[in-house]
């Protein structure tokens, strides 16, 4: 019964106007991502506003926009894009800036630009989701105590064994000086300087030794499947498919997590503009992301779906609260990751750290 009354409270809020268009075509990535969606928006926008949603895939849809809008060809209404991509769209004027005042406020009344996560909202693009880069670990290697802060994965002496480290330079660099006593507020500020940046590659010579480097998003659970790694960098997603899915004795430590986001942005020149942005309202509002946190351990990017989320829709017993990057126990040691800071140092960063990997 509250569900029902907070989701009623929330939609009220959505004033839908009639609309002309029968469908609407939305883009997104496949597999059991694009099942979350169709569950939790395409269905239920269809039943309460007659708008059919037709799903299409793409390996990444900001390609096939970009070529679209360009093309002057439109096909699509709704894509999902990562923040980069978006960004990217929005400065070269392939997609339609969304004023994020305009979407639902919360059951409770807090304005829509108070409710999402800072930081994640901007110009051209509305979150749909938060993933996160996090710290995983055998449960089985750890019978004296498990991890439990960022430190811990550097601390070879307390938690023996080797560790698995993402190839880049992009999040591990932001890991590392959190694991040196950095507040996740000040690890940027630090990272643009010198001496942030020698500070944490320092702290990555403390477990050289003993990391396995991982390039692709399989790899990590695989690493600790087959005892290479008793801990590793990993998207929290990989995890818990491995733990839940596969019952491997797998677990995250979230202190010190490193989160970005993807969302819907509109095309310019979308057949379907104003059905395409009603959607983007009622997807984006409370209740519609609580319940694709329950198809994916994707966390919502709104405060108040947060405490709606309940059971994994894939087996109906699964909690998913402690599965999700923006459950707020989750999120006490966690690093928003700055798009700004990485298209401007991208480059040097990288090269960087294939020099520092080279070096003996």
């Amino acid at each position: 019964m509250k569900r029902l009354l907070i989701l009623s409270t929330a939609l009220g809020a959505l004033a839908l106007p009639a609309v002309a268009q029968p469908q609407i075509t939305v883009m997104g990535w496949g597999g059991a991502y694009t099942n979350s969606q169709v569950q939790a928006y395409h269905k239920p926008f269809t039943a309460r506003t007659g708008v059919s949603v037709i799903s299409v895939d793409a390996d990444n849809p900001a390609t096939p926009i970009k070529a679209q809008v360009e093309a002057g060809n439109v096909s699509v209404d709704v894509a999902s894009v990562e923040i980069a991509d978006a960004v990217r769209l929005c400065d070269e004027g392939l997609v339609i800036p969304i004023d994020a005042s305009t979407l639902p406020p919360a059951p409770d009344g807090t304005p829509a630009p108070q409710d999402f996560i800072e930081g994640t909202l901007s110009d051209c693009m509305i979150p749909t989701d938060v993933f996160a880069t996090a710290i995983a670990y055998d449960t089985t290697k750890f019978p004296n105590g498990a991890p439990a802060t960022i430190a811990d994965f550097f601390d070879t002496a307390k938690f023996p064994g080797k560790r698995g480290i993402k190839k880049g330079a992009k999040t591990t660099l932001e890991m590392a000086l959190m694991a040196d006593g950095v507040p996740a507020s000040e690890v940027y500020a630090l990272l643009e300087t010198r001496e942030g940046q020698d500070r944490a590659f320092a702290k990555l010579d403390t477990i050289k030794a003993d990391a396995v480097f991982w390039e692709a998003g399989a790899q990590p659970p695989q690493l600790l499947a087959d005892g290479e790694v008793v801990m590793t960098m990993a998207w929290n997603g990989r995890i818990f498919n491995a733990a839940v899915a596969e019952g491997k004795p797998f677990a995250i430590m979230w202190d010190g997590q490193v989160f970005e986001w993807e969302g819907w942005v509109i095309p310019k020149g979308a057949p379907n503009p104003e059905a395409a942005m009603e959607f983007v309202k009622f997807s984006t509002s409370t209740e519609p992301l609580s319940d694709a946190a329950e198809w994916i351990s994707y966390g919502p990017p709104r405060k108040s779906s947060a405490p709606l989320v309940g059971t994994f829709k894939g087996d109906g017993k699964t909690e998913m609260a402690p599965h999700l990057p923006t459950s707020p126990e989750n999120l006490t040691n966690a690093l928003p990751s700055s798009l700004d800071f990485w298209a401007d140092r991208d480059t040097e960063l990288n090269e960087r750290f294939n020099a520092w990997l080279a070096a003996n």
